[in-house]
């Protein structure tokens, strides 16, 4: 019987050693950027810059520069809330939940990852506080003594919000951080520049690589993920009380805890794999970043993708056998009224493009697989937008009834987020390391004693 698992899955190509290994990942902040980054930094800038100023427009007048009116008084704003808090957990799932699981497979990708959570925990929490109206009283959201004697409202999920979100990030942060420090001892005692070596050095905390060190790092490493892990599940579940404890038809569902979270997952492994292809190729990481990386990250696409397709099969159902007319209405209108385009366009995204991964050629294609991701992405932030303003444009009294059409500001501020964010993931590629350094040599075939001789038969 083969002993040698590491031959089932190829975690790093080339027979790259720990130097090799040093200086591939380390090459990005070692080397001058090209043009073509500045371009995109450029490109992607230049939507942040667009976003700053609808933010601004909408500081100046208020938000009646959105296109919100009565009844749909959340649209852009909260859809685009919902979708980074989504894009931001598979940043944890992979790091977290796979290293708890002594998955070796997640050791490639983890620290992109953790990076990405962290940018899109924060694009999702600037849109809760410029909906309010007056974003210069959100820390009236925190429970601390004041002058007004304002308290928040315990009962209400969307207080809720503010503790989950904040509680991931803080989290999710440390996770992040403690994962880098042996890169960053690694990175101090590799370079020539004396203000490279004053910064990591101060952020490496004194590291020296013995055994000490690594005893402290793995007990709180496993700490920080047991913590994460169930923050994946509670994050999520708490956004989805913000729809499931109303009383409005097509919000009040026991499906949307599960149902959100499994969306999440799905979304954000997409997301992942966006930025990834792009990533192995400019940096030249294929040999680290592998399609077997890749295609076991497109298995859990598929199988989330699986899983929210089945949860637009079972609204139709529970509105069916609820035998509540008006719960039935929403289901029919969310598929065949004003917005059936948006539904549809979020049904092909989501359920029936995924379903190109049962097949191996497909998931081992850079192009299927782009496509499919980018796809995926698109109909997340679909599936958001119709589950609020479908369920908010038509209200219980016909003479409430009205429509939702978003203005440039509203546009403007969604491509502000991704400019945001993907000017964050720029800036990271050239100032850490996209790779965990550390976590990748102990998975290079050799890396570990093996107590058995020749064929590794028993």
């Amino acid at each position: 019987m083969s002993l040698d698992y590491s031959k089932e899955l190829t975690l790093v190509q080339g027979n790259m050693t720990m130097a090799d290994l040093d200086n591939a990942i380390a090459k990005p902040m070692d080397t001058k950027p090209n043009k073509n980054y500045f371009i995109a930094l450029a490109f992607t800038s230049s939507l942040l810059l667009l976003g700053v100023i609808a933010v601004s427009l909408t500081f100046y007048y208020g938000i009646g520069e959105w296109g919100n009116n009565q009844p749909v008084g959340w649209a852009f704003d909260i859809t685009n809330f919902v979708f980074w808090v989504g894009i931001a957990h598979a940043g944890t799932l992979i790091s977290a939940i796979l290293y708890l699981l002594r998955q070796k497979w997640r050791t490639a990708i983890s620290r992109f990852s953790e990076a990405m959570t962290i940018f899109a925990v924060i694009c999702a929490g600037i849109f809760p506080i410029i909906h309010t109206g007056r974003p210069w009283l959100a820390g009236y959201l925190i429970p601390y003594p004041n002058a007004m004697q304002l308290w928040p409202n315990f009962v209400s999920p969307l207080v809720w919000d503010v503790f989950a979100v904040s509680t991931y990030f803080i989290v999710s942060l440390l996770f992040w951080y403690v994962g880098l420090i042996p890169d960053f001892a690694t990175l101090r005692d590799r370079t020539v520049s004396k203000i490279k070596k004053f910064i990591y050095s101060l952020f490496s905390l004194g590291w020296r690589h013995s055994n000490r060190d690594w005893r402290h790092y793995e007990k709180v490493y496993m700490i920080l993920a047991g913590l994460a892990t169930p923050l994946v599940l509670s994050v999520h579940t708490v956004v989805s009380f913000d729809f499931a404890t109303s009383v409005l038809p097509g919000w009040h569902s026991t499906i949307f805890p599960p149902y959100f979270v499994a969306g999440a997952i799905f979304s954000g492994f997409a997301m992942v794999v966006t930025a990834l292809v792009f990533m192995r190729k400019v940096f030249s990481l294929e040999n680290i970043i592998t399609m077997d990386h890749l295609d076991r990250m497109n298995k859990i696409i598929l199988l989330t993708g699986s899983m929210v397709g089945y949860a637009y099969l079972m609204e139709f159902f529970i509105s069916w056998y609820s035998g509540v007319p008006t719960e039935q209405y929403v289901a029919i209108n969310r598929a065949f009224g004003p917005y059936a385009w948006g539904y549809w366009v979020m049904v092909s995204c989501n359920s029936i493009f995924p379903q190109l991964f049962w097949f191996r050629r497909f998931r081992r294609s850079i192009p299927v697989m782009f496509i499919v991701v980018v796809l995926v992405n698109v109909g997340m932030w679909f599936e958001r937008f119709i589950i609020i303003v479908t369920s908010l444009h038509r209200d219980f009294l016909p003479s409430s009834w009205g429509m939702f059409y978003p203005t440039w500001v509203d546009f403007s501020i969604l491509f502000g987020s991704f400019g945001l964010f993907f000017t964050l993931v720029l800036l990271f590629t050239r100032t850490l390391p996209v790779v965990t350094m550390s976590e990748i040599k102990g998975v290079v075939e050799g890396a570990q004693p093996s107590h058995y001789e020749g064929d590794h038969n028993a």
